[in-house]
């Protein structure tokens, strides 16, 4: 008669689900470094050659995958192996437990997040691009998220926006992507992807209809002048932190048409507190904004004109605040 010792059981189940386990870890890993070298250069930053026109494709991967906590849950389907099993699955507790760990790793390193941003201008160049382009590297690099940068609108096609999970405008103009490149942008939101719009983000597309669900455009700047910005909800991860009010000098934009009936506003301008002249919004200015919008979700804010704003650790937080919330949808 066999006699089984109380650890016998799951150590049999371990053995069994070890070599599937590990088999699909390492299917995983190689399609992941596959992605990785389809146009992102993973880890260390290096420039990529990948399409003609990009200012440069780079990762920034930052080591540490964000909420790692050294560990992780469960691995997904495991536990299942073990219920099949003839209903010794409550004696698989500790089968799964040692699981664990390599399940949390899974689900990690699956979830890394892919980030490109924009910066194609066809009308005026904002001299602080470079400096952007600069501090979004950097803060992809310390939040473990990926990050391409290019200017290659030949990129916004279903198969050349499909690894990313959101794409930043930055501080675009004019008319920068074509019908084909619009259609496939509006497929990729509907998608459950995120969208980050910066500054001049709305002084691009004014004939693209699809923009009015995420952004709004402008009809006047005012010049770079001290403001007071009004911190309408301080609870959201763009604005989380910021003093209210936010005393700031930037270009300050005035808009067609008030976004605040079709948006969750975040900021917007004091006008009593700079000469707004004809760029007003008779007291109700918005200037930074979210919203879910059709599957997907969209961020924008009207900062930032001089390129020492990217230096500026509120607007940093800003701008991570508002990735990370596109990048949760």
């Amino acid at each position: 008669m066999l006699r089984f010792t109380p650890l016998a059981l799951p150590i049999c189940l371990l053995s069994a689900i070890w070599p599937v386990a590990k088999s699909r870890l390492r299917r995983r890993s190689l399609a992941w470094r596959n992605s990785s070298a389809n146009g992102v250069v993973a880890g260390g930053g290096t420039p990529s050659s990948a399409g003609a026109g990009d200012q440069h494709e780079v990762a920034g991967s930052g080591g540490a995958l964000p909420g790692t906590g050294g560990a992780a849950s469960a691995l997904g389907g495991s536990t299942a192996a073990g219920a099949a099993s003839g209903g010794a699955a409550a004696s698989f507790a500790g089968g799964a437990g040692a699981l664990g760990a390599l399940g949390r790793w899974r689900e990690c390193f699956n979830c890394r997040r892919i980030v490109v941003v924009f910066s194609r201008t066809a009308a005026y160049r904002h001299d602080s691009i470079p400096a952007g382009v600069q501090a979004l590297t950097k803060l992809a690099a310390d939040r473990g998220w990926q990050l391409a940068a290019t200017e290659d609108a030949s990129k916004f096609s279903d198969a050349g926006l499909a690894s990313y999970n959101a794409v930043i405008f930055l501080s675009t103009t004019g008319d920068v992507l074509d019908d084909a490149q619009q259609a496939a942008f509006e497929r990729f939101i509907r998608a459950g992807k995120g969208f980050v719009g910066i500054h001049s983000a709305t002084d691009t597309e004014y004939d693209w209809a699809g923009t009015a669900g995420w952004l709004a455009h402008i009809s006047a700047s005012i010049g770079v002048q001290a403001a007071d910005v009004l911190v309408e909800d301080p609870a959201n991860p763009a604005t989380a932190g910021l003093p209210n009010p936010w005393h700031r000098t930037d270009e300050w934009y005035a808009f067609k048409t008030n976004p605040r009936p079709n948006v969750h506003v975040l900021l917007s301008l004091d006008e009593a507190s700079y000469a707004a002249g004809s760029a007003n919004m008779n007291g109700d200015h918005p200037i930074a904004w979210c919203h879910e919008y059709d599957g997907g979700r969209a961020f924008y804010t009207a900062s930032v004109t001089p390129a020492k704003a990217f230096s500026d650790p509120l607007f940093i937080g800003q701008l991570t605040g508002a990735v990370t919330w596109v990048l949760a949808h």
